[in-house]
């Protein structure tokens, strides 16, 4: 029999997955409005600030329901979270780009399947650390 504690983690982990799959969409969709504007570079950095507001927006109210953090408090350690994550999603879309471009000649294709893989890397890691750090 699992546990209460591991079926709200659980539960928790599921929920940020549907919140972080939002987040990501309109990260997503935000990059490719803003390629039209500024290098793949630019609007990676950019479209992610984007999402981690909708992110935190998200996560505050549907996942960690037991934060007592105030918005002031949990904000910055929040911020913190996603500054190595978004070391980690520039980090892996630039790598993933140009690997694919070797393959692919479809520059939009392979901008959109490298910035898909750089924000699904940090699943676990965002998790964790909002769980443990943001939210606790």
């Amino acid at each position: 029999m699992i546990s209460s504690k591991k079926k709200e983690e659980k539960r928790q982990f599921i929920i940020f997955i549907i919140t972080g799959g939002t987040s990501a969409i309109i990260n997503i969709l935000s990059r490719i409005i803003l390629s039209n504007f500024f290098r793949f570079e630019i609007a990676i950095l950019i479209s992610y600030v984007i999402g981690m507001i909708i992110a935190f927006l998200l996560a505050k109210r549907y996942v960690f329901l037991n934060s007592n953090k105030s918005i002031k408090k949990s904000f910055p350690a929040f911020a913190l979270v996603n500054l190595i994550s978004v070391l980690q999603t520039f980090l892996v879309s630039i790598l993933m780009k140009n690997w694919l471009i070797i393959f692919f000649d479809n520059l939009l294709f392979i901008e959109l399947i490298s910035h898909t893989c750089g924000l699904g890397i940090l699943v676990f890691t965002s998790f964790y650390g909002h769980k443990y750090i943001t939210f606790k």
